[in-house]
């Protein structure tokens, strides 16, 4: 890497990371970041660790290192963005905005790989997604997924993650549940409409059978956390913008959403558009109104459903674990399954590698990560591994068909679903 070159980017409060300065002044390189990790652990080099980023951050806003050195966008760009270094971290840094920041400034700069531009083109525009979508599931309901996921490596891969989004069909029932609770509007969300409509629905079955009163939000798009994620924080401001208005129309009192990214990302709008005064306020109160499917359902109780016999274990998204600080709310909603046997997974909250669009970028990172967590998933012997995002349902999903041994991956709502139709058999 470069060394005293002249700072390519102005240092005078002109680059997103230089407004954000005082953040990456709270790092105090202790190092407890290093072991929660992913990327560290899995290739042992300081610069691919949060301290060791954050290092390369500063040198480039005090122009020791060139913004444009290939080795910062390298190191930067193989962060999975999992935040489970905040979690680790005794003084508070805020990594995650750090990172979104800093990518922001590099993409001013360098542009995105081509492959990550035409997924984040696709995903802003809902004409395009959906065509792209329909596609998905063509390949994936003949089987065609499935077979070329026995292709080698990385090709074949994300034909695996598509392959385990397959469902069966949940048998019909109809909430009986009185709307005695808050009115709330759900996010549809890109991924999970397009590829997990089952899911959706049961979200909207559970909210309703524990007494939330359902309401529309047409309009809706994209929640603009892959663009962001990326760097290409502009278009996730558009997405916003739109997002915001959808739902401040539809008069519900929370937006629930059932993927950890998206929600995660609609509860930092306020900080997205910190900077625009026409926006700002509504955006913070957007945010407040922002809830984890299973938080709305762990605050009402969830009820009891009928018992179901099966082994599972639950994996930790990182955005609902790190991001949201939420834990215990999926746990909740297990439990409300009588007879389900929860097999604790070690390192539960260590990425899975999926991050987003990361997995399809940095294929090789991506699964040297996701065979850590293979590994603590094997050990359990569980037949089915929870877990609320559609990422890692893709992720772990890919690894279980690759691997043979007939496991599944599903959300925890889907499985609340179940015995809730169990129980109205």
């Amino acid at each position: 890497m470069s060394s005293l070159a002249a700072p390519v980017f102005p240092t005078d409060l002109t680059s997103p990371l230089a407004h954000a300065r005082v953040g990456l002044d709270s790092c105090v390189h202790c190092g407890f970041c290093l072991q929660a990790c992913p990327t560290y652990l899995a290739l042992a080099d300081e610069n691919d660790s949060p301290r060791g980023r954050l290092v390369l951050m500063r040198a480039a806003l005090e122009g020791r290192v060139a913004l444009d050195d290939p080795d910062v966008s390298t190191h930067l760009s193989r962060c999975l963005g999992c935040r489970g270094c905040e979690s680790a971290c005794p003084s508070g840094v805020p990594y995650g905005h750090l990172l979104e920041v800093a990518r922001e400034t590099l993409a001013a700069m360098r542009p995105l790989p081509i492959l990550a531009r035409f997924i984040l083109w696709i995903f802003a525009r809902p004409s395009a997604l959906r065509v792209a979508l329909w596609f998905a599931r063509l390949a994936r309901d003949t089987g065609i997924a499935a077979e070329l996921a026995r292709l080698p490596g990385s090709l074949g891969f994300p034909f695996a993650m598509l392959a385990s989004t397959a469902r069966n069909a949940t048998p019909a029932w109809t909430p009986r549940a009185a709307a005695t609770r808050a009115t709330v509007a759900t996010l549809d969300g890109c991924v999970m409409e397009g590829l997990f409509a089952e899911v959706n629905r049961a979200t909207e079955r559970v909210l309703a059978a524990n007494g939330y009163a359902l309401r529309a939000a047409p309009g809706q798009q994209c929640c603009g956390a892959l663009h962001v994620h990326a760097g290409d924080a502009e278009t996730a401001r558009r997405l916003a913008r739109t997002n915001i208005a959808a739902f401040e129309a539809s008069g519900a009192e929370f937006v629930a959403s059932n993927s950890a990214g998206c929600g995660a990302m609609m509860k930092e709008y306020g900080q997205l558009l910190a900077n625009d005064p026409a926006w700002r306020e509504r955006a913070r109160a957007f945010g407040a109104r922002v809830r984890d499917a299973s938080e709305l359902l762990a605050a009402a109780g969830p009820r009891e459903g009928a018992p179901i016999r099966r082994r599972i274990t639950y994996d930790a998204p990182c955005h609902l674990e790190h991001a949201q600080k939420l834990s215990a709310p999926p746990l909740k909603v297990l439990a409300a399954i009588p007879e389900l046997e929860l097999v604790p997974l070690e390192d539960r909250e260590q990425c899975c590698g999926s991050a987003g669009i990361f997995n399809l970028i940095e294929p090789g990172v991506s699964q040297r990560v996701l065979a850590a967590k293979m590994d603590c998933i094997a050990a359990t012997g569980a037949p089915i591994v929870a877990t609320g995002n559609p990422g890692c349902l893709m992720q772990i999903g890919a690894g279980l068909v690759r691997d043979g041994r007939g496991a599944v991956a599903r959300h925890p709502i889907e499985l609340l679903d179940e015995s809730y139709a169990a129980a109205e058999r």
